[in-house]
C-alpha cells in the first residue's frame, strides 16, 4: 500500500457523506479506490472518513490517545461497520528474530499500537452496535475494488 500518496478526494455524491465533504483526504490509493466505492455503490446509504474518533490506551506506553478510525460506513439494510484499511501484511504480528534490530523493534510496537487501537474500536463498535473490520488488499479485491499502485 502506498504510504505516500495522499490527496484530497472530490466526493461525487455529496448527499452519502455524512462529514464535511471539503474535508476528505486520502492516505493511500487504496483509501482513493475505496472513496471512489463508496461514493457509487448503491447498497452505501451514507460514510465518513476519519470522523470517528476513539480513545484508547497505547499498550506500549499506558497513555491514552486518539484513534481516527479510517472510515464509518451504514448500508442501505442500516447495518453500520467501522473500517480500518491496512495491508494485510500489518495485521499479523511481525516474525519474531533472532537479532532485535531497530527495524524488528519498530515493527513490533507498530503492531502493539495497532492492536491497542482495534482492541479499542471493535468494543466501541460493539456498544454502538455497529461491527468493526480490518480490510486488507483481500477485502478490497473481493469488493471488486481494483488496486492501484504509484
Amino acid at each position: 500500500m502506498p504510504e505516500h500518496y495522499k490527496g484530497r478526494y472530490s466526493i461525487q455524491n455529496v448527499s452519502k457523506y455524512q462529514g464535511d465533504p471539503t474535508r476528505v483526504f486520502f492516505r493511500s490509493l487504496w483509501e482513493r479506490q475505496v472513496f471512489r466505492f463508496l461514493d457509487s455503490n448503491p447498497d452505501i446509504e451514507s460514510w465518513v472518513s476519519e470522523e470517528i474518533v476513539v480513545p484508547y490506551i497505547c499498550k506500549t506506553d499506558g497513555k491514552i490517545h486518539r484513534y481516527f478510525v479510517d472510515l464509518r460506513i451504514t448500508m442501505t439494510n442500516g447495518q453500520t461497520y467501522l473500517i480500518e484499511i491496512k495491508p494485510k501484511s500489518q495485521t499479523a504480528p511481525p516474525t519474531p528474530q533472532k537479532r532485535k534490530t531497530a527495524k524488528y523493534v519498530t515493527e513490533v510496537l507498530q503492531y502493539v499500537k495497532n492492536t491497542s487501537k482495534w482492541e479499542a474500536a471493535d468494543s466501541y463498535a460493539k456498544r454502538m452496535g455497529w461491527t468493526f473490520q480490518i480490510w486488507t488488499e483481500e477485502t478490497l479485491r473481493g469488493l471488486g475494488i481494483r488496486l492501484l499502485t504509484a
